[in-house]
């Protein structure tokens, strides 16, 4: 049950609002109800977005909490004389002070896709996306040298919500590489990765954790078995100390942690990119 409603009200998409809100959230001991209103550009969405919050207020008689990236004036407004949540607006908080130390005004930009879908990093970034989820989960060798990283790890241990991270988030080209039972008894990394070296970077979990994740895909198999997922986890790991590979565990790790990471050990002039 949650235990508080949280409104991310912007005229864009809302992801910015909703991450920048969430990373605050976490921060206390709730559970929030997550609603994300988006392309909210004129009054009349403004007022059905003030509506929907302070119904969700009196139905549940608390002040829902509101975070809004709203830059129109007039649609600023409304939501701010007609809201009764705890509202907190993002833009206004923070523009201001920049203009004032700036010495200029902002530009105001109602969102800003129209004009980052003509940019060469867009492009750059949509290429990105689309060579790693052709090489998700090993499926194609080909082009890997034309990776910026490549990851590898047994199966289920967190590769492809990190690949693909990678590729949304800072436009890299991710290849992604399941270690498996063969490649173990070989005792050496695939053939195809032996000249990637310093493009390799290692992922491993808690054998604990990796059979709970893979006994949800296939209950009570030998693939799910903690003894299997055991094995695989410790031979992976001596595969990569063997091979001088990078490594981290992703047991207890979120996403931006484990790309962070990432970043730092194989490209850390990508960390200040998008």
């Amino acid at each position: 049950m949650h235990t508080r409603t949280v409104f991310v009200v912007s005229d864009g998409t809302g992801i910015t609002a909703e991450t920048f809100g969430s990373a605050l959230m976490t921060q206390f001991n709730v559970k929030p109800r997550l609603v994300r209103i988006p392309f909210v550009d004129s009054a009349d969405k403004a007022h059905q977005a003030v509506r929907q919050i302070n119904h969700a207020g009196d139905v549940e008689g608390k002040k829902p909490i509101v975070f809004t990236t709203v830059v129109h004036p007039e649609v600023q407004q409304i939501i701010k004389n007609g809201c009764k949540g705890m509202l907190l607006d993002m833009f206004g908080t923070f523009v201001q002070p920049l203009e004032d130390e700036l010495g200029e005004k902002s530009m105001h930009r109602v969102g800003r896709f129209s004009d980052v879908s003509h940019s060469k990093e867009y492009f750059d970034r949509m290429e990105a996306i689309n060579y790693t989820l052709a090489h998700d989960d090993g499926q194609s060798n080909r082009d890997l040298a034309g990776a910026d990283v490549i990851l590898v790890g047994v199966s289920r241990s967190g590769k492809t919500p990190t690949s693909l991270y990678l590729a949304m988030q800072f436009g890299l080209k991710v290849g992604n590489y399941p270690l498996i039972p063969e490649d173990f008894d070989r005792r050496q990394l695939p053939p195809a990765l032996e000249p990637l070296r310093k493009k390799l970077f290692g992922l491993t979990i808690d054998p604990s954790r990796l059979s709970s994740i893979r006994n949800e895909r296939r209950p009570d198999s030998k693939y799910a078995s903690l003894e299997n997922c055991r094995h695989e986890v410790a031979e992976a790991e001596a595969m990569m100390r063997r091979s001088s590979i990078k490594w981290l565990s992703t047991t207890t790790k979120s996403i931006e942690e484990i790309a962070t990471t990432i970043l730092q050990e194989v490209l850390p002039e990508r960390l200040g990119h998008y």
